[in-house]
């Protein structure tokens, strides 16, 4: 068996969003899926060079694929390294099926069953407000939901204009202070703050919502910045959470060695793929940092990242995109489902989903 082809499936879900899927075919019929989805592009020229790293191998080779294109994932951007792990994604889905058993199984010995999700509100709250934002909380909290995330500081003006950013800055806090109201305190309420502050404001606006009571305070200022990051974490009294956009173990062992962050986020679908995101959580259970990994994309994002949850060290949560199309849960088969905030870790073969035709 080897692959013979492969083909680009997109999914356009809203003007933010299209979930970009790619399938591998094999000359004996079984295909591996996987995403590899970035903001709204319908395409991803990288995937072609990755692409030409498995044709015509034999499978699986997980292994032989990474040594091979590695490097270059690392060495050329975020797009280099989403195309990288999708492939890996879907060699793993192809391995799990051509054995009969779940891509964990043969990524390490299953730790849990099932894991607590968190509701992204982000993406589904088009009206941008305190009203809107406790109106998309209380049907997440109605739908199950036990932790939810926002980002009510998107949109956020330019440094050039001071007074718009303290109004950006009030708003944002606002619309926290309106999803606790809507809620209540049971709720665990993170925010995700899209690094648009200063420290001097992330340490201000941390202190202005302790009174939220937030779970977690995503990214004040850019991860990549590790020293900053823990000055703020050592000032303020929320958890801080941050690392969504890194690849490999080096890219998170800065975050990791000042001991900047609570919480570490790596995304599998752009870390480097299912290996390279175990190989992270082990680092970060060696340093006592929670797991919690980055997933805003649609449902093969999520079946991939539920392998990685099933095995990983001190993985704590799962973030869902949720909310932002009725039909989310219909893309693949099975659908979709979670209950009580939980959703359950797949025994069927690799990632132990098929790929369908979104509702029309």
């Amino acid at each position: 068996m080897h692959i013979d082809s492969f083909e680009i499936v997109p999914v356009r879900v809203s003007a933010r969003t299209t979930w970009l899927h790619i399938l591998l075919h094999t000359n004996l019929g079984l295909t591996g899926v996987a995403e590899a989805s970035l903001g709204n592009r319908r395409g991803l020229p990288e995937l072609e060079r990755f692409f030409a790293l498995v044709r015509d191998r034999p499978l699986p080779d997980v292994e032989t694929y990474r040594r091979r294109g590695r490097s270059m994932a690392a060495r050329d951007g975020l797009r280099a390294a989403t195309a990288f792990s999708a492939i890996e994604h879907a060699l793993w889905d192809l391995a799990g099926k051509a054995e009969g058993v779940p891509a964990h199984a043969l990524l390490g010995s299953q730790v849990r069953d099932d894991v607590l999700l968190y509701g992204n509100i982000n993406r589904m709250t088009t009206e941008r407000t305190p009203d809107g934002f406790a109106a998309s909380a209380e049907k997440a909290a109605k739908a199950g939901f036990r932790a939810l995330k926002a980002a009510p500081f998107d949109g956020f003006p330019p440094r050039s204009d001071p007074a718009a950013v303290r109004e950006a800055i009030d708003l944002g806090i606002r619309c926290l202070e309106s999803i606790r109201a809507a809620v209540g305190p049971d709720i665990a309420l993170k925010v995700d703050c899209h690094s648009h502050f200063t420290e001097a404001e992330a340490v201000q606006v941390a202190e202005r919502l302790e009174p939220v009571g937030l779970d977690w305070y995503e990214e004040p200022v850019p991860a990549a910045d590790a020293p900053a990051t823990r000055r703020i974490r050592d000032a303020v009294e929320q958890r801080l959470a941050g690392g969504e956009r890194g690849f490999g173990v080096e890219g998170f062992a800065p975050l990791l060695d000042e001991r900047a962050v609570d919480v570490i986020m790596p995304d599998t679908m752009h870390c480097g793929g299912l290996t390279e995101g175990l190989a992270i959580a082990r680092a970060a259970a060696d340093v006592g940092v929670a797991v919690s990994p980055h997933n805003a994309c649609g449902p093969v994002s999520t079946a991939a990242a539920l392998q990685f949850c099933a095995v990983a060290p001190g993985v704590e949560s799962l973030e869902l995109q949720w909310g932002e199309v009725p039909w989310r849960p219909d893309v693949i088969e099975p659908p979709e489902r979670f209950e009580n905030g939980r959703m359950a870790i797949p025994a069927a073969p690799g990632l132990g989903v098929t790929l369908l035709d979104p509702p029309a």
